[in-house]
């Protein structure tokens, strides 16, 4: 039986394909802060400058291509019964062929009606426009959790660490939440793999430290695996 493998994956993973983090923006885009575009009051207030907001980052999507580091991810799963949880909005890692995935802050390639929350549709397009409604006729938002509202992944995500065998970080560091707060629920003894360029403020015993950046990082991963298959 394989051994049940958690990767935890955040920003960094998707920064190698080009993907501008908010940090990428210095906090801005178009002069807007990106806290005012990505909150449920900016929804109420101007709609419009919100979607198109998404829609630029949906438009970028379409032209990246998974990494290194995300090929790497699936391909553990020659080895390993693998579920990643990714802090990530983007498909990547599915694009990458890793077949158990949860998002955490919800998925840019989605959108739900705002009256009803369980109404989701897949978008095959980039563009999401005023007018454009759910089956009971209210307007689509991105299916994507805004500062300020509640993460309604992270019990599920919980449940997940919880069964890991080896835990690894990827792309965030463990100082970085939700990161940070979902490894406090690996059982004692796991080993623990994090794969970041920053230098680890504190070292833990359990912990392998990967200084490099993910897509790097991930190919000395793997042979670090190897090691314990």
């Amino acid at each position: 039986m394989k051994k049940k493998l958690v990767v935890l994956s955040g920003a960094g993973m998707s920064q190698e394909s080009g993907l501008k983090t908010f940090r990428d923006m210095g906090g801005l885009w178009e002069s807007y802060d990106v806290t005012i575009v990505a909150t449920p009051e900016a929804w109420q207030r101007d709609p419009e400058l919100v979607l198109r907001f998404y829609n630029e980052r949906r438009k970028q999507l379409f032209s990246a291509e998974p990494n290194a580091g995300h090929r790497t991810v699936s391909e553990l799963e020659n080895w390993f019964d693998v579920e990643v949880v990714t802090q990530n909005v983007d498909n990547l890692h599915e694009r990458a062929g890793s077949t158990k995935v949860l998002h955490l802050h919800g998925e840019l390639m989605k959108a739900r009606s705002t009256i009803d929350p369980f109404l989701v549709y897949e978008l095959d397009h980039w563009a999401l426009k005023l007018g454009d409604v759910c089956e009971k006729g209210s307007q689509l938002r991105p299916h994507i959790v805004w500062f300020g509202e509640a993460v309604p992944e992270i019990p599920r995500a919980i449940g997940i660490v919880e069964q890991a065998e080896i835990l690894v970080v990827i792309g965030t560091s463990l100082a970085v939440y939700p990161a940070a707060s979902l490894v406090n629920y690996v059982k004692r003894g796991t080993p623990i793999f994090v794969v970041d360029p920053g230098k680890p403020e504190v070292y833990q015993d359990n912990v392998t430290y990967i200084v490099e950046k993910a897509g790097k990082g991930a190919v000395r991963l793997k042979e670090e695996l190897k090691k314990l298959m």
